[in-house]
């Protein structure tokens, strides 16, 4: 596999940007290949090398690669103007269709990522209740805004360290943390400390590999905060439009109070959502004293990409089709390991799976457990027979539309001959 013009491209960009990337998972040692254009299920490289993409920009991009669906709406919204600075009708269209789907949410706001969906969230729950602390699972991640920024402490006690620098010890004195899957440990904070405002959670774990919730545990999550007066947000960015249409809370039958959105909802763009109560979203400014505001909300080319592409995902039974490749595409990896007897497990719900080396984990503590090493070596060896997976074991995998049987097929042979290298 020739790399000779990526690598150039990594030594100039070196001298131009932090790390030479503009984001720390793109940062592949010794150097990450860089992408030339890409369609379907497929992304190109600049050396001319084509991989079978499982990465799928992280999550957004459930129908695959530039769908002419997608395209045409977009290039139709081009002429008539990408901002105004004022309403549009696709607003109110695509508002009401997530109210839909979502029934927690009765009021909503479209911001520009998933990171301002949880900042904003965070700050309208502390704003509706008067509260000022809020609890977060370990290892979850929601963003790059101060308050969610911490390392998990010596305990679910432990209050708050900044994961990183530049971040005052201030900003996350009221930030607590508490193991996924652990409902005692909730149950004992919640009752301790009566400042606490919301507790936000990924409900499936999605940034530390993918980590499912136990039996019932989202039930008892609700009804425990429910019975401690704090609000429940479930950041969906992640799972919202790809776990069911309605995401993990239809999935798994729990109404949170806010809900946060992004990835799919923009349908290959820059988009968030949060959302929730009416009575708890009213305080947003200008009806409320909560201020948020941004040049780019409701942005109309993210809006109408996002709404043909859930407005697609609804009338033609899409989770359904993704979800039966991402079963096949699974057992037959577990196939493998199962015939090769190696350290390495699957983990996987609809159309996300992980490929764990080491055992499938519970919580954070047992993520840290996994082979980091191994896996890198498994994905250069995965890559180099056409492959692309997420360049890090704490990433899941997606499906998308545009995977095909070929794809997969192909994709189990390069995992059986890639894992037999990695375990010679």
């Amino acid at each position: 596999m020739n790399l000779e013009k990526s690598k150039k491209f990594y030594e100039e960009a070196l001298k131009l940007m932090p790390g030479g990337v503009n984001s720390p998972v793109r940062a592949i040692k010794p150097y990450p290949f860089y992408t030339a254009r890409a369609k379907g299920s497929k992304i190109y490289d600049v050396d001319g090398n084509c991989y079978i993409d499982y990465c799928m920009a992280y999550g957004p991009l459930i129908l695959g690669h530039s769908p002419e669906i997608v395209k045409k709406a977009i290039v139709e919204q081009l002429d008539r103007g990408w901002i105004y600075g004022t309403p549009t009708e696709i607003e109110i269209e695509y508002a009401k269709l997530i109210k839909k789907l979502y029934p927690s949410i009765e009021m909503l706001r479209f911001v520009n990522s998933g990171c301002e969906a949880t900042m904003s969230a965070l700050r309208v729950a502390r704003g509706f209740t008067g509260k000022n602390k809020i609890v977060k699972i370990e290892g979850s991640y929601h963003g790059a805004h101060d308050a969610v920024l911490v390392k998990a402490g010596s305990g679910a006690m432990t209050h708050g360290i900044p994961s990183s620098s530049g971040v005052p010890i201030d900003f996350v004195k009221n930030t607590i943390q508490v193991p996924f899957n652990d409902l005692e440990k909730l149950v004992e904070i919640l009752e301790k400390d009566k400042d606490v405002a919301a507790l936000i959670m990924e409900p499936v774990m999605g940034n530390t590999s993918l980590i499912l919730p136990e039996d019932n545990y989202l039930k008892e999550v609700r009804k425990i905060t429910k019975e401690n007066e704090v609000l429940l947000i479930f950041d969906e960015v992640i799972t919202g439009f790809r776990l069911s249409l309605g995401g993990a809370q239809e999935y798994y039958g729990v109404k949170p109070d806010l809900t946060t959105l992004g990835k799919v909802a923009g349908g290959g763009l820059p988009i968030g959502i949060f959302g929730g109560r009416k009575e708890i979203m009213e305080r947003i400014a200008p009806s409320g004293d909560v201020y948020q505001a941004g040049t780019f909300n409701g942005n109309p080319l993210s809006l109408v990409a996002g709404y043909t592409t859930v407005k697609f995902l609804k009338e033609n039974n899409v989770i359904e089709d993704i979800n039966r490749k991402t079963e096949k595409l699974v057992k037959g990896l577990e196939d493998v390991i199962r015939d090769k007897k190696v350290n390495c497990e699957i983990g996987s719900i609809a159309s996300m799976f992980c490929i764990y080396f080491g055992e499938k984990p519970k919580n954070y503590t047992d993520a840290l457990k996994l082979d980091k090493n191994r896996y890198m070596d498994f994905f250069w060896k995965m890559l180099r027979n056409g492959v692309f997976l997420p360049p890090s074991q704490f990433e899941i995998c997606f499906m998308s539309y545009a995977h095909s049987e070929e794809d997969i097929t192909k994709t189990i042979e390069a995992f059986e001959d890639s894992l037999l290298r990695v375990y010679l």
